[in-house]
């Protein structure tokens, strides 16, 4: 074959491929618009069914090796605080304000810590230990149950640590690209703590981890996204109809729950499933996420002004967090009743405009 007809046909093969691309995102994009004509219920089908293909990839990576408490606090942050991360990398580089980012951060570890531990507490009672009958019952507690105690315990120790590190670096007013740099690291070294704690127990139960957990616990990060799309263009949707619209006036309500909503459905699956542990993990996990990650990830791009009200909301974190320590320490559950205290003191959180 001449270098002419060689030429000719691999142009040929090019402007073939090229033709199959081009048809390709017509398609793309023909189901995309087909897409936006069915909202809200192709938004709607979305964020349910994201959610329950992220729960079970969850329990799947469980079975594979991470324990519940190790779950929730590795993987599932980054599915639930995906939006967060987002939020403060978008802002931070588009100069937004810092203040703005603190407050979101601030109330996001509340809700986390009052409404979507007490809620689930409320309706089914989290155990992270059996109760004194079931152990009567021959049943009593697991060496695997003491140790998710135990690093449950470590977990809400770190809120100390990182809202504590968090007050002291920001008692000068203000957060700078050293002080971020300090909140991301200590965030990183906890991850990486915790990566090897997972290595220390698998080998002490002579077990190895699949190669196959890293693809899934990318995939749990991609359904998380795609929840948070599913959501984003419900609220998107009832924008689009404009006042008269009965979900319109209640707009800046279904905007708040966007970044909560992923959190909502692990707390309430995992408490139905009686899985307190990975309850707790997850909610306080996701804080983690918010305080130091996202403060710590906006100050290296823009210095903070700290805004008056952190302190405030410093102090009902600390509060919030010595409450669950307390009742997972020495009861080894959160009872009905706090449940509903929690639930109730989130409700006037909200009402009295806390974060202004």
């Amino acid at each position: 074959m001449s270098d002419t007809a060689f030429f000719a046909s691999l142009s040929g093969y090019t402007d073939q491929a090229a033709a199959y691309c081009r048809a390709g995102l017509q398609q793309l994009n023909g189901w995309y618009r087909l897409s936006e004509s069915m909202d809200p219920w192709f938004s709607l089908v979305l964020f349910l069914a994201c959610s329950m293909l992220m729960v079970y990839r969850l329990n799947v990576l469980e079975r594979k090796g991470l324990e519940g408490t190790v779950l929730g606090t590795l993987v599932m942050p980054y599915a639930s605080g995906f939006p967060n991360l987002v939020f403060a990398f978008s802002l931070g580089r588009q100069g937004g304000s810092g203040s703005v980012i603190v407050e979101n951060c601030i109330v996001n570890n509340v809700t986390n810590l009052t409404l979507l531990i007490g809620l689930p507490a409320l309706i089914w009672t989290l155990n992270i230990i059996p109760s004194r009958s079931a152990q009567a019952a021959h049943r009593p507690v697991s060496k695997l149950q003491r140790l998710n105690t135990l690093s449950l315990i470590l977990t809400l120790l770190a809120v100390f640590f990182f809202t504590g590190a968090l007050w002291a670096l920001g008692r000068d007013g203000k957060l700078d690209f050293s002080d971020g740099l300090v909140l991301v690291g200590i965030f990183l070294f906890w991850q990486v703590l915790h990566v090897f704690d997972v290595l220390k127990y698998n080998i002490h139960q002579r077990r190895s981890l699949s190669w196959t957990i890293l693809v899934d616990a990318l995939l749990v990060v991609t359904l998380g996204a795609g929840i948070l799309h599913g959501i984003d263009r419900l609220v998107a949707w009832v924008m689009a109809l404009g006042p008269g619209f009965i979900l319109f006036d209640q707009l800046g309500i279904l905007s708040g729950c966007l970044m909560v909503l992923p959190n909502a459905v692990l707390s309430t699956y995992y408490a139905w499933a009686g899985r307190a542990d990975i309850v707790y993990s997850s909610q306080v996990g996701d804080g983690h996420i918010c305080i130091p990650m996202c403060i710590g990830l906006f100050a290296l791009f823009s210095v903070i002004q700290v805004p008056d009200q952190m302190n405030m909301g410093i102090m009902v974190i600390l509060g919030a967090g010595l409450l669950h320590l307390f009742f997972v320490s020495v009861i080894g559950r959160l009872p009905r009743i706090m449940g509903a205290l929690l639930t109730i003191a989130y409700g006037v959180f909200l009402y009295t405009g806390f974060m202004g």
